[in-house]
């Protein structure tokens, strides 16, 4: 059976650089929005995303005031956490900031050099930061091993 993770398991997991996948309610009659997105995480504090204003996800993250986050890996052994909660603050991000994050998916050089040709489209980026309330976590390593 697949095992829940620990905390320290979970926050360290989440930190990775991973693509999220975010959901936040949609309006009436539609399903719930869901959309990769980057983000950044430390243990034991909040999750940024970055988004530009304006668009739907950010719309309906405004007006739920709270947005799930779900991260997983599928090369060997599964596992996923996914974590939801209030967003907590918004700002315009800096082009530091909006580096700072690309840097988390991207090599030396090439985050710089991605952030510099989206100054133009995302130099308006918002940072949506969101407290950790509720975790869902899965870990089939033990299952892995029992079948090995």
């Amino acid at each position: 059976m697949a095992r829940k993770m620990t905390r320290e398991e979970r926050e360290a997991f989440l930190a990775e650089p991973r693509v999220g996948v975010l959901s936040v309610a949609g309006e009436p009659g539609r399903a719930p929005l869901t959309t990769p997105i980057w983000y950044r995480y430390e243990p034991g504090g909040d999750v940024l995303v970055m988004t530009s204003p304006g668009l739907r996800k950010t719309r309906l993250i405004e007006a739920a005031g709270r947005f799930a986050l779900c991260v997983q890996e599928q090369d060997g052994v599964y596992k996923y956490v996914s974590v939801e909660g209030p967003v907590v603050k918004t700002w315009p991000m800096t082009k530091a900031e909006r580096n700072e994050v690309a840097a988390r998916y991207l090599p030396p050089g090439v985050s710089e050099a991605y952030t510099d040709a989206t100054d133009a489209t995302h130099g308006n980026n918002i940072a949506i930061v969101m407290r950790p309330e509720r975790w869902n976590t899965s870990d089939f390593s033990d299952l892995a091993e029992q079948l090995a």
